[in-house]
């Protein structure tokens, strides 16, 4: 975590101009900002994660489309109120409320939507992980989060962060961003969680770059006969749904444009998530999850690589 001070309202309002490529064009956004919000103790980049987590989570609810809504407020809880929580003391919170017209949770599943690899979707399209992170996240910031569903109606996820006094909102990365190793090549990303591809798409062009996006090696196939020539770089994820890997990607790939540049990624490291030994950590491989910096410094290396 790097925690600075800052303004919820801002994070929502420059997330939401990422969530509407996510939701597409059948569900509609909207926010809700309170005046005069108090600031809250937090990481931008977390508190983004959140947000594409929920929105990502909303956007499977409304097969058919929707509404989604993301409102602010400022709450002060007393004794009473917070007792249903353990993890929460009397006091002033800022409160994020994100709320969708989707199908809703059944009440047999409320209790379990929390819990790691915990999922009611399809083989191959959900992890059961997208909740869990967001969970993790809140507690980190000292908050909670609790959910109000009704099925046929849509679902409500209630966050509440701790609210910091007498504090002065303080600068988040953009600075550090700018100051990082940038680029104006073309790189295709593969990554199959669409809250990490839109997270890093952000990353890549803040740093100069262009992007193309696919979800999959088939569709990346896609992207690449319609973009190759504007292409300097893969990054790719290593295991993806359809049974291309990575690796046979970047083979057929560079098979057709030998100077393309590849990246590999995974949650595993270089030595527990390969049987190749040409990975190396920060050369050509990065473990999930990494930082911008990390991003930025292993993209200039390799296209500058000879």
């Amino acid at each position: 975590m790097q925690p600075v001070n800052l303004d919820l309202n801002e994070v929502v309002a420059q997330t939401t101009k990422m969530l509407q490529r996510i939701l597409g064009e059948d569900i509609s956004l909207g926010s809700k900002y309170a005046p005069d919000l108090p600031l809250i103790r937090a990481d931008v980049g977390m508190i983004e994660q959140i947000l594409l987590n929920l929105a990502v989570n909303s956007r499977d609810a409304m097969p058919n489309g929707g509404r989604l809504v993301i409102a602010t407020a400022v709450e002060v809880l007393d004794e009473k109120q917070v007792g249903r929580n353990p993890s929460a003391v009397a006091g002033q919170y800022v409160h994020l409320a994100v709320t969708d017209t989707g199908c809703g949770i059944p009440v047999e599943h409320l209790s379990r939507i929390f819990e790691p690899f915990f999922t009611t979707k399809e083989i191959g399209k959900g992890t059961g992980l997208g909740l869990a992170t967001v969970y993790g996240i809140v507690q980190q910031h000292l908050g909670w989060i609790t959910v109000d569903s009704v099925v046929g109606q849509g679902t409500t996820f209630h966050i509440h962060f701790p609210s910091v006094t007498g504090q002065k909102a303080e600068k988040n990365n953009e600075t550090e961003i700018v100051r990082l190793p940038r680029g104006t090549e073309g790189i295709l990303v593969v990554e199959d969680e669409a809250v990490v591809r839109l997270i890093v798409s952000n990353m890549l062009q803040r740093f100069g770059y262009t992007v193309w996006l696919a979800e999959s090696g088939a569709n990346a196939l896609k992207e690449w006969r319609k973009h190759h020539d504007g292409i300097q770089l893969l990054l790719t994820d290593i295991v993806m749904p359809d049974g291309l890997t990575g690796y046979d990607l970047a083979r057929q790939l560079q098979a057709e444009k030998p100077p393309l540049k590849v990246i590999y990624t995974s949650g595993y490291s270089a030595d527990q998530g390969s049987r190749h030994s040409t990975l190396v950590d920060g050369v050509n491989f990065l473990q999930k999850p990494y930082t911008p910096r990390k991003l930025a410094e292993i993209l200039r290396k390799s296209l500058d690589q000879k």
